[in-house]
């Protein structure tokens, strides 16, 4: 469960497809909750296989607080475990692609290339800890040096560098030139999101109406996505009883919105719990719009947050307050998405009204999206040009 989790697993399933045999280290199964899921706890290490994909799975500390502390129990934890369990229980390899963030990581990315005389891809996800420095998430200014120079040692160390975005790419090669990298785009499994085949009625399940038009978001409730917007949206268009907004997930900053909501008794907000990938369809089919915002920063004009994917390939419109890169590639060029500057209570406002009363320029918007996702972010696709990257190695 999770963006990452998806990406990289159905990543995964498609190279094992096309013949390469793929091993998966990973943790013992914690998120969203931060809770070792039943049948795996206590165990330092534990074998399964998913979809035929041998899974090795080490033990990791869960921290009790938020404190910088138990952070760094948390990340280093599974850095000695994972280490540990890579060098024991799995043979010989000629490739670690590794997951960033969380960047130190990278320490048993490290030891397992040397072990194993593998040859490294580091997977950036996020420009990390540049991205926790700007949200202030990380001030430390002995920590921050640290990640800083441990960035920089596993560019160098790696035969390639891959980026989920195009302005991540282009952010290595400015501070390191000499580093090469490929454009690892996240996308969508248009048979899986497809909203022909999607059965059940989620709307109808949960109290809504069929004239009510939701808008929805999905994802992790946290800093970079500041919505709180969503909430004065909410506050200045209560006096329209058709509009509802669905904040569906779990995160930091969940029980602050919700507090909001109590306080400003907002009838018009529903929270909901994250859930599996396997009813992501039908809640997506049951919403009208999806609105996905971050925060008005300027590192996250290379950003490109993975949910636009699946709404778009269930032909849902998108109400996009993000800048840069995805105002690029999904307002600009495909035109499936309509741009709500980020941070611009009016402008969202503006847009939730004009989609709420404009029920023919969703369904247009919802068509060209699936459309365009389909020729140019999906998965197998992705998948069958990296293995072409992977054989080049």
């Amino acid at each position: 469960m999770g963006a990452p989790q998806n990406r990289l697993f159905e990543l995964a399933v498609r190279l094992k497809r096309i013949g390469v045999d793929v091993t998966v280290l990973t943790a013992m199964p914690n998120y969203p909750q931060m809770k070792i899921y039943d049948g795996y706890e206590g165990k330092d290490y534990l074998y399964e296989e998913i979809e035929d994909i041998p899974v090795h799975r080490a033990s990791i500390y869960l921290p009790k607080s938020k404190s910088i502390i138990q952070r760094l129990l948390n990340y280093f934890s599974f850095v000695y475990s994972s280490a540990k369990v890579g060098n024991s229980k799995i043979g010989d390899i000629d490739i670690i692609m590794c997951e960033s963030p969380p960047l130190f990581l990278g320490y048993s990315a490290l030891y397992l290339k040397r072990k194993k005389k593998a040859k490294l891809i580091f997977n950036v996800s996020d420009l990390w800890p540049e991205s926790a420095e700007k949200l202030g998430v990380v001030t430390n200014k002995w920590m921050l040096k640290l990640a800083y120079n441990l960035e920089a040692k596993l560019y160098r160390k790696s035969v390639l560098v891959t980026g989920q975005t195009q302005g991540i790419c282009k952010s290595i090669n400015q501070r390191f030139p000499e580093v090469k990298t490929y454009w690892l785009p996240n996308g969508v499994d248009i048979s899986y999101y497809n909203p022909s085949t999607v059965t059940g009625n989620w709307r109808k399940e949960n109290g809504f109406q069929e004239n009510d038009v939701l808008f929805l978001y999905a994802g992790i409730i946290g800093l970079a996505q500041g919505l709180e917007i969503i909430l004065s949206a909410a506050e200045k268009l209560k006096g329209n009883s058709a509009i509802k907004f669905i904040l569906l997930g779990s995160g930091p900053e969940k029980e602050k919105l919700q507090s909001i909501q109590k306080e400003k008794q907002l009838t018009n907000v529903y929270f909901f719990d994250a859930v599996s990938k396997m009813q992501m369809p039908q809640i997506v089919q049951a919403s009208d719009v999806s609105i996905i915002p971050l925060r008005k920063l300027e590192l996250f004009l290379g950003a490109i947050p993975s949910k636009i994917f699946e709404n778009l390939s269930m032909e849902k419109p998108v109400i996009l307050a993000v800048d840069g890169e995805a105002r690029e590639l999904f307002v600009n060029q495909g035109q499936c998405a309509i741009y709500s500057e980020p941070e611009n209570l009016e402008d969202l406002v503006k847009n939730v009204e004009l989609l709420t009363n404009n029920s023919i320029l969703r369904k247009q918007l919802g068509e060209k999206g699936r459309i365009y996702v389909e020729h140019n972010f999906n998965r197998n696709t992705i998948a069958n040009n990296f293995h072409e990257i992977l054989h080049n190695l």
